[in-house]
């Protein structure tokens, strides 16, 4: 096994597991997903992290995949912490095993940055919602502010190696917007307490047209 391919079954899962539960990031993700409402789908669901913020009242059900089958376990076992079914997939964004129109919400958070092919993600993600559903989403990508985004082009490449393929430039709002959905940002700034090339957030709702 190359060192690249042990890195990324051994270590990165964990390294990123561990950043992505940081207090910070815990709080703005509890700004989101209690948003969740109906027959709920996540992407990247892998580690469970989101489980204890949603709003066992208001899910119907609940559905996720992830890329990644070592945080599979640790999603069911998070699901069935909470104690509600869960169907949960190893998968992809580019190809979600699930019928058109099966899902009111679906939760996205610090996902969009790691897939392979975004617009395609999104052409996704709009199938499988409802008519009027909506994507709570909580992102990480490219800054607004020029300095920090010249750094940013520049440590990519060697991030994306560090960090299981995690890109700092991608638009965040603007991409969902181009994909054909009605953005209602709720928050955007950068983490507190982290470097300012990696933690620009952006977070709301957006929503598929249709009744």
């Amino acid at each position: 096994m190359a060192v690249q391919e042990w890195y990324d079954a051994h270590i990165m899962p964990r390294l990123v597991g561990f950043a992505c539960a940081q207090g910070q990031v815990m709080k703005r993700r509890s700004k989101v997903v209690p948003l969740a409402r109906g027959d709920v789908f996540e992407l990247g669901c892998g580690g469970g992290l989101n489980h204890q913020f949603y709003d066992r009242g208001a899910v119907t059900s609940f559905a996720g995949i992830d890329p990644h089958g070592a945080l599979l376990d640790q999603a069911r076992a998070a699901a069935e912490a909470k104690g509600w079914p869960a169907d949960i997939r190893e998968g992809v964004g580019e190809a979600i095993p699930f019928a058109d129109r099966s899902f009111d919400n679906v939760v996205c958070t610090f996902t969009l940055c790691t897939v392979e092919d975004p617009a395609q993600v999104m052409s996704e993600m709009r199938r499988i919602l409802r008519p009027g559903g909506q994507v709570l989403f909580l992102e990480h990508g490219r800054a607004p502010d020029p300095d920090v985004a010249k750094w940013q082009d520049r440590i990519e490449p060697i991030w994306k190696k560090l960090a299981g393929g995690c890109h700092l430039t991608r638009p965040i709002g603007s991409a969902l917007r181009g994909a054909g959905f009605d953005v209602e940002p709720h928050g955007q700034g950068y983490l507190p307490k982290a470097p300012k090339f990696a933690m620009w957030n952006e977070w709301g709702v957006a929503r598929k047209p249709g009744m």
